[in-house]
C-alpha cells in the first residue's frame, strides 16, 4: 500500500494510539499491512475450504508482542469481508475451554458476545443476524411467490422456508432444540413478540443458569453447558450458512493462560476439550467453521504444563524434521511467526511516520536515513536478532515521533545517538547481533 495514502485522523488516532499502548487497533490495519504475506495467504486458503462446507484449525505461535493478535485481527477483517461471520475471544483465568465453575461456558458467551459481521464489526450481532435472516427469508418468498406482504399464502410460503432451515440443524447434536428455537424466534418476530425474542437470544447467550427457568420462559428442556458449548458453535456455524453468509471463523487469543492452570488434571481437561475440537475439523465432523488460536512457544512446547504435556495433541502438531526457520511448513497445523526482517520494520516504521505527520497536520521531518539509522539502533542491542519484537519497536518509534513532534528543538540524530536510547556503543551491539546489519542499506 502506498505509504503517502491519506489516512482519515479517526483511524490515525485510533492506531497510533493503540500501538502506542502495545494493543492492536481493530480498524485501520491495511495502513500498517507489512509482511505476514505467507502466513495471510496460507489462512486464506483456510477460508476458502470453509466456505466450500469444510473446517480448519490453525494454531499461530509466536513470543509476546511477536505480531500474533495483529495477524489474527487481520485476518478477522478479511474475513468479515468475504461474508463471513468472526467470534474472537481471549482466554484468562475466568475463561478457558473447560472449568469446574463454568470458565469454559464463560468463553462461550464472550465468543457470542463479540459476533462480528462486516456490517457490525465491533460485535453484538446476534439479534442483527437473526432479524436478517428472517427479512431475507420473507423477501426471498415474496419474489418466488408475488404475493403482498399480509397474504397467508405468502405467511406460509417463509414458513415452509423456516422450517427448512431448522430441520437442516435438527439432524445435529443438540440442533432439534436449536431448531426449535430458531422457529420460536421467527414467531415472535412475525407477532412483534419482543419479550420471547429476547428469552431466544438469552438462552443463545448461554444466560439461563437453570434447565427449569429455560422451559417455563421456552418450553425446552435444555441448556448450554460447560460440557457442550462447543456443540452450539457448530450448530452456528451452519445456521449462519444457511442465513447467506459463507461460514464461521472462530479466533481465541492467550492459550497461555490453559499453561498458566496449576492444577494438571484441570489443564489436561483442557486439553482434552481441545482435542475433540481439533479432530472435530480434520475428521468432517464440524462444517464451515474456522478456529485459529494464538499461543506462545511455551504455550505449546513446554512437556510438562503446555500443549505438548497431553500426549495426542503433541503426536498431531509437532513439526516434521524438515520444517527449519525460514522454510516452515505454512500447511501444517501450526504457524510460527517468524521476526519481522530489519527491512519489513523500516516499511512500517515509514508508513508510522506518514500516518503521524499527517494526524498532526506537520510536514514530515524525519528522513529514510533517520528511519534505517533507528532501526539499525533497535536491531543491534545484544540478544536482539532472538529476543525483539515488533511491539517493542513500534512503541519506541511512536514515542520518537511525540517527542519530535513536541519539541522542535530535538535533533533526531542526537537522540539515537545518545546513550538513554542506543546504549553505549561496546555494550549495545554484539558481533553476532551487529553482522545483520552489514548489507542494510537503504
Amino acid at each position: 500500500m502506498d505509504t503517502h495514502k491519506k489516512v482519515p485522523k479517526r483511524i490515525a488516532q485510533t492506531v497510533l494510539n493503540s500501538l502506542k499502548g502495545g494493543v492492536v487497533p481493530r480498524i485501520g490495519l491495511p495502513y500498517i499491512t507489512v509482511g505476514r504475506k505467507s502466513e495471510i495467504e496460507a489462512l486464506l486458503h483456510d477460508v476458502d475450504i470453509i466456505a466450500e462446507g469444510g473446517a480448519s484449525f490453525r494454531f499461530i505461535v509466536g513470543r509476546y508482542g511477536s505480531g500474533k493478535s495483529f495477524l489474527l485481527q487481520t485476518i478477522r477483517n478479511y474475513v468479515m469481508d468475504r461474508g463471513f461471520i468472526v467470534a474472537d475471544a481471549d482466554l484468562s483465568p475466568e475463561r478457558r475451554l473447560q472449568g469446574t465453575r463454568g470458565q469454559g461456558l464463560a468463553t462461550y458467551r464472550e465468543l457470542i458476545s463479540n459476533l462480528s459481521t462486516k456490517t457490525r464489526p465491533e460485535g453484538g450481532a446476534l439479534t442483527l443476524i437473526l432479524d436478517r435472516w428472517i427479512s431475507a427469508v420473507q423477501n426471498e418468498a415474496m419474489q418466488e411467490t408475488g404475493l403482498a406482504p399480509g397474504d397467508p399464502a405468502l405467511t406460509a410460503a417463509a414458513d415452509q422456508k423456516i422450517y427448512a432451515v431448522t430441520a437442516s440443524v435438527s439432524e445435529m447434536v443438540h440442533g432439534f432444540e436449536f431448531g426449535k428455537l430458531l422457529s420460536a424466534y421467527y414467531r415472535a418476530y412475525v407477532e412483534g413478540d419482543d419479550e420471547t425474542k429476547a428469552g431466544v437470544v438469552k438462552w443463545f447467550r448461554g444466560e439461563y443458569a437453570l434447565k427449569r427457568e429455560a422451559r417455563e420462559a421456552l418450553g425446552v428442556n435444555i441448556i448450554i453447558t460447560d460440557d457442550d458449548w462447543y456443540d452450539y458453535l457448530k450448530l452456528f456455524a451452519v445456521f449462519f450458512r444457511l442465513a447467506g453468509y459463507q461460514g464461521m471463523m472462530i479466533m481465541v487469543d492467550e492459550l497461555v493462560n490453559i499453561f498458566k492452570i496449576p492444577n494438571s488434571i484441570t489443564r489436561q481437561y483442557n486439553y482434552e476439550k481441545l482435542l475433540t475440537m481439533y479432530n472435530d475439523t480434520l475428521q468432517g465432523k464440524a462444517k464451515y467453521l474456522g478456529i485459529i488460536m494464538g499461543a506462545t512457544p511455551q504455550a505449546l512446547e513446554d512437556k510438562r504444563r503446555g500443549i505438548y504435556s497431553y500426549e495426542a495433541l503433541r503426536s498431531r502438531l509437532a513439526e516434521g524434521r524438515f520444517s527449519r526457520p525460514g522454510s516452515r511448513d505454512l500447511l501444517a497445523p501450526v504457524i510460527r511467526l517468524e521476526p519481522l526482517t530489519p527491512e519489513e520494520m523500516l516499511v512500517l516504521c515509514e508508513k508510522l511516520a506518514e500516518m503521524h505527520a499527517g494526524l498532526y497536520a506537520y510536514t514530515r521531518s524525519v528522513s529514510t536515513d533517520d528511519l534505517a539509522h533507528f532501526i539499525k539502533i533497535e536491531y543491534g542491542r545484544i540478544g536482539a536478532d532472538q529476543n525483539i519484537t515488533p511491539r517493542e519497536v513500534i512503541r519506541d518509534f511512536i514515542e520518537l515521533l511525540d517527542l519530535l513532534y513536541q519539541h522542535e528543538d530535538m535533533d533526531i540524530a542526537a537522540l539515537l545517538d545518545s546513550d538513554e536510547f542506543s546504549y553505549a556503543g561496546s555494550e549495545a551491539v554484539s558481533d553476532n547481533s551487529a553482522s545483520g546489519f552489514a548489507e542494510f542499506t537503504i
